[in-house]
This record gives C-alpha cells, structure tokens and sequence, in this order.
C-alpha cells in the first residue's frame, strides 16, 4: 500500500506586504509544504532512538537534492526528474542514474571486458562493469533490466505527488548492517540505511562488562585491561578493551634454544627459538655425528646405513659399512641439468652438476622474429620493438622482444571528462570515461540547507530555499513592523508601507516607503571570478519626501517689498519682478543694474549680480611706478610683484629685485644690496690696472695709490725692471707727461736710461729697421668679385629650372606611374605564389604525417 500524507496549510493572516513576500517567515507556526518529506520519513526512526543519528546526514542531502530539482543522473548530466526510470547503486556510493544510461553504460563496460579476456585468451563469460561513481564491479548478469523503488519492493512505482519520488511510500524494511537481524524502520528512501536504533544487551570486546546498546552501537570497550589469556597460556594480555586479536606476549624472561646449549633473554612470543650451534651429537653408529642444526628430540639413525646407491643412482649396494666410501660405476651421470631438458654428460661424479648447461641448440626470442644458435643456459632477446596496440587502443606497446601479452597502458587517459572542469585520472582505457566523481555543494546564503550535485550541473542549479529569517535588519522607519522574511542571495525586499512622515508644514508624505536600504548580500555564484567583484558594503540612503503641496505667499528673487504671490508649497520656483537689483556690488563701489534676480548665497541657488570690469585705480602703498593689475576690488591692493632690473656698482652683474621689497628699502640698504661682492672690474684712470676694491658706489678712491708691479724699460727695451705702479705714475708726473695718455704698450718704456751696451746694439739694428715695417694690407677686391660672380651663377641657374618643358614634366610623371605599377604587380605576384607554396607544405606534412601514422602502426 502507498502511504499518502497529507498537511494541512494554516490559515492566512493580513498583511501590509505585497504577494512578493509569501516566502517570507513569521512569529507564528512554519507552514508545511507537501514536498517536505523529511519529517514524515524519518519519524518512526526518531520515535524509537529520540534522537537523531549522523547516519541521516546524507539521506537528508538526498532528499534536499530531490525536493530542490537538483538530482542529476552523472552518465548524461541531465536532471532525473520524477517520472524519469532510474537505478541506484547498492553497494556503497548510493547514486542515482537514468535507467537507460546505467543501461548502455553497463553493456559498454561488459563489452570492453570480454574484448579484454578474449585478447589475453581467457574465459570472457566472467565480463563485470563497474558502477560509474563508486567503480565497485557487478557480473553482467546483475545489469539492470527493471525500474524498482529504492528498496526494491516494488517494480515501476507510480508516481505520486504526495510521496518521495522514485520511492513506494512503504516502510522499507531492508536488512541493516553488521547482519544485526533487525530491518530498517525508514520509509522508502534513497541513500544508506541508519544504524539500528533498538536496545540490545550486549558485552565488550574482552566480555568483562554488559551494558545495553544500540543495536547499531554495540561494539564497545569498556577502557578496562583486557586480562584475556595470551597464545603462551601463562599471562594475560595487558592492553585496554580491544577488538580483534590480543597483540603477542611482550614479557621478558631467559629460555633455552631446542638443543639446550644456549640461554637468551627474550619476549615471551619469541622464546621457541634455534641457536647458530650445530647438533654433533654421536649418531647411533658411533662413527659419525649429527649434521643437523639446532633441534628437538633424538638426532635419529646415521643415514649411510643400509641401501646406498653410487653418486648417479644406478648402481646399489647392501650390507656396506657406514664409513667405507662407496665407489663411482663409471657410467654416464644422466641426472637432468638446471634447463630439465639436457642430462649431465659427465661421468658419474660426487657433488653437483654443472648449473649451466652449455649444449648449443636453436633457439627463437619471445617475439619469434630472431633465430639463433646459442648455449641452452642462454635466453635470446632481440632489439625490435612491439608495435601491437595496447588495450586502450591508443598506444602502442614499446616493449622489447614482446612475447605478445601487452601490459596494460600505462598513460594517463587525461580526457576532458563531460562536466568541461576536470580531465580524467585514470590509465587510459577504451570506451567512455566514467564520470566525474567531484560532487558541487549548492548552499542557501546562511549555508543551513545544501544538497550536493554532481560535477558538470552545478551551472544550471538554482539555490535551495532556506526557511531560516534573514539576519539583515531593516534601516527604514517601519522596521519594528515590518514582517520578516526569508534568508536569500542579493538584495532584501523593499519596505511596501506608505511613509507618513511628517512635514515640517504639518502635513504628512502619502508615498511609498523610501527609507535606507541596508548593504545587499552578494549574488548567488557557483565560481568566483578572476576579477575581484566590488560588493556593496554601505547602506543605500534613502530619498527625501516630496515638497508640500499647500499654497504659501513668495516674494520675488529679489526680495522686494511690494512683490509678493501665492504659489503652491511644493512649487520652489521664484519669479522676478522688472526693478533693477540695486545690491551693492563685491566691490563696494558700484551698484547692481541687472534686472531683479535671486541673490547668490553661500549653500543655496542664485544669480550671481554683474561683476565690476572698471581697472583698480587706486594708489599703492607703498607707492611704485606700476598700476595695481586687477579689476576694480574691494580693499587694499595687493602687493606689487613686478620685477625690476639693477646693475651692480662695477656694472659686472645685474641684480632682479621684486619692485615691493626693494621700495621698502632704505637708501642706504638699496646700496648695501646692489653690490656684487666682488672686486670693482673698473679701470683706474691713470693707469691700465683695474680697481682692487670690493663692488662700490662712485669714483673709485685713490687712483694714484696704486701697487701693482710694472715693467720699466729703457729706450731701446734692453733694460727692464719692476716698479710699483704708482712710483711710475710719479715719474711721468715729474716729466711732465699725463698718465692718461701712455698707451697700454708704452706704459713704462724709456723710463730706465740707455747704457754703452743698449747703444752698439741700436746701431746693428737700425739697419734692419725699415725690413721689419709690415707692408700695408691690400685690399682683396678680387674676392669681392667673385663673390658676386657666384651669386649672379646660381640666380641664372635657378630661373634655367623654373623654365623646364612641358614634355620633362610629362616624362617625370609617366616614370611615377610606371613605377607605382610594378610595385602592385610585384606585390600580388609574390602573395599569390606565397598562398600556393603554404599549400604545398601542408600537403607535403600531411603526407608524411600518413607514413608516419604507418611506421607506428602497422596492420597485423
């Protein structure tokens, strides 16, 4: 029978918000919805347990994945809807597929596996295939043939709205684990079952304690010494209430080896040991010893009594003494060699064999394509390489001297599997690759409800609903009214109450609410993008009521008297009457005479009133040559900027000073500043020196003091000597003669009188004299000349340009144009044999590409 359950819908109460808001929560009982089935499935296991057990974690995923439409099938990807046909796996991974491609899946892995046994030669009726998620292997005979419930009760369930999908709506009844012998109290579900929630006497591992268990649970330790009797049966294992086996007997003691010769000291479980001394105890011949090793018991009879046979075996003797030798009957020995093939050539002998047998045979390598001759011990291995396709079809073998069973590929598949987000881990194979065992965990905001999906779907999942409030708190004025609502991604739903605010007129805003909105949560994403999103973190400011609507009385921008109108409270607008403005204007100087306008104020509209474009005419203080630059304005000038020039006292540099500092200055402190500090740089006036003072104003002091060192020389500059400037000026003084008027040259010559020597040599060289005149320069009048001639050359070449034939400038135009040509031809030429050589190389590549594709893989 099925079970239909049914929930009443409580009764609905009025509410401020729109339809928009049915999802929200309130204060009053949670409503039931019918596609629910969490409670009502899990109820009988909860009445008997009282409490909720982890193993329902994931039937409760399974069941949230189910309500929510997010059940994939992981062969195809697509969703498993209700009255799809489908099979779970029962063995471990509990995954649910379309019937159809668990099917076609199966009978495709059966295949491959009978393709594979029948290759390597054995029995292919023992095919299996895996389940696709959790790869545990089924025989082909349990491929599935019938669509059935989860617990296999019922074949094609009807669907029913009432009830789980894919499920029969019974309780399930199937066996639980650990074989406890109690059946599952679930109603048919998909997923494991629970642990057995029933009440049972049980003990611990070691048995000293009983208690009472849950069935599921009943395994315990009771954290006492487990004090059962170890393998050595004299003392009691000490570890803590264990499962499984006790560990071997650790205590220490002194034992004796089985010949009794030596004493160690060893762990219980190692005390049945053998020494390294070998037995020699007397045998019972009492010629030789024992040549065993260490042991227990009697060493036995002496193995030399009796039958004995020659080293080979074909030769027996009775009744011989244990200590006579027993002599070789010269016979080929026969015994078969190492290879079990060839028999020993030699004579009977003692000892050993030869280990390798040396007989030349024929032999062929493990592939069969090399031959040879070569000692038996030997193994002929040839250098060709396997070229045999391996299981996967895609590579060859590559192994040396292939004796034709290929190993498995040992490659790495690496196919993009279907869900586009992971590539295949598996060696590679044949056939389709299994699916992607990544499963996506699908989250509500507050991350209390989730289902997992399989890899590959995630993209066209939608968040499941959340019954949980939204723990944003509304910024409006009706939030202590305001009906809460769900969580959920993006933003929260506007406030739909009417404002009501109260204008400082007295009436009150009829509008809408349009409070702050709070900062939204972020959108639903399944991958973050590589670009960092910027999130809304502040709040959102609400906008201001409209302006009241009521009639008041405005006066004009101007704010005449005589002026006023009635407007509407809400009409901000100013009118102007037709009188002029009259404001005095920033200047403090003039008047407004612009029509009535709204005055400027600081933090609110207005027209500013008309500037003042007259030039400042006021003095400045202090009083310079430059006019004040600015319009006429209100106040003081501003200082005066302007820079002017001023040469030092010497004349050497020239100072720039900004014409207010250096009006401010004193007479004396323009004097100070205007000198260089450097030396004067003028020449004395009576004398070629410069002055040696520091930069000053005027006459410089003392000219006839000076003490700079001068040549003196005689008439015929034969004698020289130094004098200080100023004892030479004194000489030219006493002479008669200025200063001033000595030249640069004759300043200080034919002051020292001539001696007897200075007259012989004027004597010699009067003589030369008139050869040492320079000739007077010439003027170069031919150079002028030829200067004019080159210029008169190049004009007359330049009008010969200008005067070119009409057929050179025809010429010069078809050379253009036959030029322009073979570059266009040139250029098509050289792009058509390029396109064609690149599609002979691609040919070309392609065909060796083909022999290559068949040196690789040639057919067998």
């Amino acid at each position: 029978m099925t079970s239909t359950v049914r929930h009443r819908l409580p009764p609905s109460h009025p509410s401020d918000s729109d339809s928009s808001d049915s999802d929200s929560t309130s204060t009053t009982p949670k409503t039931l919805n019918h596609t629910d089935f969490s409670n009502t499935i899990f109820r009988s296991y909860i009445e008997i347990s009282g409490l909720e057990s982890a193993d329902l974690t994931k039937i409760r995923s399974f069941l949230t994945s189910s309500r929510s439409g997010a059940l994939s099938c992981l062969i195809c990807l697509e969703r498993i809807r209700p009255t799809d046909p489908t099979w779970s796996c029962s063995s471990r991974c509990f995954a649910v597929f379309h019937l159809l491609c668990i099917q076609s899946w199966a009978r495709q892995s059966s295949d491959l596996s009978s393709l594979r046994a029948a290759a390597r030669g054995a029995d292919d009726r023992n095919s299996t295939w895996n389940c696709p998620k959790c790869r545990i292997e089924f025989p082909k005979t349990l491929i599935p043939k019938t669509y059935t419930c989860f617990c296999g009760k019922i074949e094609n369930p009807p669907h029913d709205p009432w009830i789980l999908p894919h499920s029969c709506g019974e309780v399930c009844n199937r066996s639980l684990k650990y074989d406890c012998g109690h059946k599952c109290l679930l109603l048919c579900h998909p997923g494991p079952c629970p642990s057995c929630p029933k009440l049972v006497k049980t003990r611990c591992f070691c048995g000293g304690v009983e208690d009472t268990k849950r069935c599921g649970f009943k395994d315990f330790s009771c954290n006492k010494t487990c004090s059962k009797l170890l393998d050595c049966k004299t003392h009691c294992c000490p570890e803590t209430c264990h499962p499984g086996e006790c560990p071997p007997c650790k205590a220490t003691g002194v034992y004796n080896c089985h010949c009794g010769k030596v004493t160690e000291k060893k762990e219980c479980f190692q005390r049945d040991f053998r020494c390294e001394t070998p037995c020699e105890k007397l045998l019972g011949c009492g010629k030789h010893v024992c040549s065993k090793g260490c042991h227990e018991g009697e060493c036995g009879d002496c193995p030399l009594q009796g039958k004995r046979t020659c080293p080979c075996g074909k030769r027996i003797y009775e009744g011989m003494a244990c200590d006579v030798v027993v002599p070789s009957c010269g016979g080929t020995c026969d015994k078969k060699l190492m290879c079990r093939i060839h028999s020993c050539p030699e004579r009977c002998h003692r000892g050993l064999c030869v280990e390798s047998c040396r007989i030349v045979v024929m032999k062929s390598c493990k592939c069969g394509s090399l031959k040879k001759q070569v000692p038996c011990y030997q193994d002929v291995v040839c250098e060709r390489k396997c070229q045999r396709v391996r299981d996967c079809g895609r590579h060859a073998c590559k192994r040396r001297c292939c004796d034709g069973d290929c190993p498995p590929c040992s490659e790495i598949c690496d196919k993009k599997l279907r869900c586009k987000n992971h590539k295949c881990p598996s060696p590679c194979h044949r056939g389709a690759c299994a699916p992607c065992p990544v499963m996506v965990t699908i989250s509500c905001f507050c991350g209390e409800t989730h289902f997992e999906v399989p890899c590959g779907t995630e993209k066209e999942q939608k968040p499941p609903k959340c019954s949980k409030r939204c723990h944003i708190t509304p910024l409006c004025r009706h939030k202590s009214i305001t009906k809460p609502h769900k969580c959920h991604y993006g933003a929260c739903p506007p406030c739909r109450l009417v404002c009501d605010e109260e204008y400082p007129c007295g009436h009150k805003c009829k509008l809408r609410c349009h409070g702050p909105i709070p900062p939204p949560n972020p959108e639903f994403t399944l991958k973050p993008k590589k670009k960092k999103q910027k999130l809304q973190t502040e709040t959102t400011p609400g906008s201001s009521c409209p302006p009241c609507p009521e009639l008041v009385w405005r006066s004009c921008l101007g704010e005449h008297l005589g002026a006023e109108k009635m407007m509407v409270c809400s009409n901000k607008s100013k009118f102007s009457c037709d009188n002029y403005c009259g404001n005095l204007l920033p200047c403090g100087n003039h008047f407004c005479t612009k029509t009535c306008h709204a005055l400027k104020i600081p933090g609110s509209g207005g027209e500013k009133c008309e500037d003042c474009n007259l030039p400042c005419q006021r003095e400045r203080d202090p009083v310079c040559p430059h006019p004040c630059p600015r319009k006429c304005h209100p106040g003081d000038c501003p200082p005066c900027k302007v820079l002017i020039k001023r040469s030092c006292h010497c004349g050497a540099m020239v100072h720039v000073f900004e014409c207010l500092y250096y009006n401010t200055l004193s007479e004396k402190e323009q004097t100070a500043v205007r000198s260089c500090g450097g030396p004067c740089h003028k020449k004395l006036p009576n004398c070629t020196h410069l002055c040696p003072e520091t930069c000053h104003i005027g006459h410089c002091p003392s000219p006839e003091k000076c003490s700079k060192k001068v040549i003196v020389r005689c008439g015929c500059q034969s004698l020289k000597k130094e004098w200080p400037c100023h004892q030479v000026q004194a000489t030219y003084i006493s002479d008669g003669r200025d200063p001033k008027d000595i030249t640069k040259n004759q300043f200080g010559v034919g002051l020292l009188p001539c001696n007897s020597e200075c007259k012989s040599k004027v004597k010699v060289d009067d003589s030369d004299l008139h050869l040492r005149k320079p000739k007077a320069p010439e003027k170069k009048e031919t150079d002028v000349e030829n200067h004019v001639r080159k210029r008169k050359r190049r004009k007359e070449k330049l009008q010969q340009d200008h005067q070119l034939s009409m057929f050179q400038k025809v010429m010069g135009i078809f050379r253009k144009l036959l030029l322009l040509v073979m570059i266009v031809v040139s250029l098509i030429l050289m792009a058509y044999f390029g396109y064609k050589g690149l599609l002979w190389v691609n040919d070309w590549m392609n065909e060796v590409e083909i022999q290559r594709q068949r040196k690789r893989y040639p057919r067998i």
